[in-house]
């Protein structure tokens, strides 16, 4: 989704920066990082795409600068008691970082969420490292009490006039280069890079458009946009852990409103097929956050043509452990894979006939599973090379007399029912049935909690957990409800400390499970 903003059409807040980043002190510990041209994303997306390759950092990522610009630039006594940051990993190494350059001692505070790698480098550099909370609000809360009580200097991860300096000395070094861009996509958290670089390229050349890029699932900056005002988010996605922020920072926002042009908001399988797509120009693993600003410039990709489009790849310490889900999304992601419920009769020569239909299409999926009904229903993944090859596949099936769904965007579908084994519920009165899914951040022992609190007053007809790369968890649950007009079923789930949403009447549960 895109949102044009409406600038303020002054620089009143953004003016100061221009010293700040002319001044900012980065490359003791950055590299000026390369730009590469994207030969197969050009090909694909026909514009001339390029990327700001901050994964090349010392750290693999961009926040050594911001981090190190802001510790550089406190008192020597401020230095002398030491500090403390919060961070899901990226900043927190950013910081350590520093630290290990200026001996300077730093605590850094971490959800307990976050990916093991990051966990390991920043302790490479000597870091105390103190788990805290789900996600990185909780965190932040916690290290910002440590720092009160200990008198630590606190390095906010994108919040403050000096990180937001230090990584705008990007968007100095992309008006340095020889390219002249259309337009340049920046990933959004809180809006520290997005803040540095838009003020910077803002006043220095109007003719570039700056685009701010979100998941979601953690759109803190368009929400900030629509109500003209910092907003809050009840609940932020982790699968892209670097930019899992609930608002956007206070500098962060006056500077953004005065320079950036627009907000793209990206979904978690575009992001995913950004993965891939950075991968095969560069061979270089991105994690989710690192290739948000691609996915969002492929979105904006789709209205103009023959244009030079530059997008910041900001990192790459990736969970190794996420990348089977990372594959597994990138094709939805990019549009190419799709997922049928097929409903064929249940009698000798069917299978044979359905895939007639298919013929040399390449299929990804085929479930099926005997029922007691006179028809039977197959779930099919099949890769489609165009959106013009899957009209003429969904035409050969409605001609050969097959009736379908498409469920490729169906969230049980895609995160539960290509996982899971067995079938229907044969019992005669299985209508008080409910199906809920639902999601909680993934970290020891969440699905015993999960069940510890849910109880025994219910019973369980369905389960289905799986762990999505570590970040969080994905269940779906049938609970027999006798009551299901009473609220009192979804009180108790409330309780939980789980979100959950009903899908009694998803037609994937429909199809297969009901």
């Amino acid at each position: 989704m895109r949102l044009k903003i409406k600038k303020t059409g002054s620089f009143k807040n953004s003016k100061r920066y221009i010293k700040l980043i002319e001044d900012a002190s980065v490359y003791d510990v950055a590299i000026n990082s390369p730009i590469t041209f994207a030969p197969n994303l050009s090909l694909k997306e026909k514009n001339k795409i390029f990327l700001k390759r901050e994964d090349l950092q010392p750290i693999f990522s961009f926040k050594n600068r911001g981090a190190y610009n802001k510790i550089i630039n406190l008192s020597d006594s401020e230095k002398k008691r030491g500090v403390i940051a919060a961070s899901a990993g990226n900043h927190a190494q950013g910081v350590a970082s520093a630290c290990k350059k200026l001996r300077i001692d730093c605590i850094i505070v971490m959800p307990i969420t976050t990916p093991e790698i990051k966990i390991k480098d920043v302790k490479r550099f000597g870091a105390k490292i103190i788990q805290y909370g789900d996600n990185v609000d909780a965190a932040l809360k916690e290290a910002k009490a440590i720092a009160k009580e200990k008198k630590l200097t606190f390095v906010h991860p994108f919040d403050d006039p000096y990180t937001i300096a230090g990584q705008g000395t990007i968007g100095k070094e992309i008006l340095e280069d020889d390219n002249h861009y259309d337009a340049v996509f920046v990933p959004v958290g809180g809006g520290g890079i997005l803040a540095g670089i838009s003020s910077w390229i803002a006043q220095h050349n109007k003719k570039i458009k700056v685009i701010g890029v979100e998941v979601e699932d953690s759109a803190c900056f368009a929400e900030a946009i629509r109500a003209n005002k910092r907003v809050k988010l009840k609940e932020v996605g982790l699968f892209a852990d670097g930019v899992a922020v609930s608002q956007v920072g206070r500098n962060n926002f006056d500077v953004l409103k005065e320079c950036v042009d627009e907000v793209i908001t990206v979904s978690v399988d575009e992001v995913c097929a950004a993965v891939k797509d950075i991968f095969e120009d560069t061979r270089v693993l991105s994690e989710p956050a690192g290739a948000l600003a691609l996915a969002g410039l492929k979105v904006y990709s789709k209205t103009i043509k023959h244009k030079n489009l530059l997008a910041i790849s900001s990192g790459a310490n990736v969970n190794f452990q996420r990348l089977n889900f990372i594959v597994e999304r990138s094709e939805l992601g990019e549009n190419r894979e799709k997922i049928l419920s097929i409903k064929i009769p249940e009698k000798p020569g069917s299978f044979l006939k359905l895939s007639r239909v298919f013929g040399s299409s390449q299929i990804t999926e085929f479930n099926y599973r005997k029922s007691d009904l006179a028809d039977a229903y197959v779930l099919v993944g099949v890769r489609t090379k165009t959106e013009n090859s899957y009209k003429a596949l969904k035409n050969k099936l409605k001609k050969s007399g097959f009736a379908y769904k498409d469920l490729t965007r169906n969230e049980i579908s895609n995160d539960h029912l290509r996982h899971m084994v067995g079938g229907r519920n044969n019992q005669k009165a299985n209508n008080n049935e409910r199906i809920f899914r639902g999601e909680f951040p993934e970290k020891p022992g969440a699905l015993l909690s999960f069940l510890e609190k849910f109880g025994s007053d219910w019973n369980i007809s369905l389960f289905h957990y799986r762990n999505l790369g570590s970040a969080y968890g994905k269940i779906l649950i049938g609970i027999e409800d006798d009551k299901p007009k009473q609220l009192s079923l979804l009180k108790h789930l409330n309780k939980s400390g789980t979100s959950f949403t009903e899908e009694t009447s998803n037609k994937a549960y429909k199809d297969f499970l009901k």
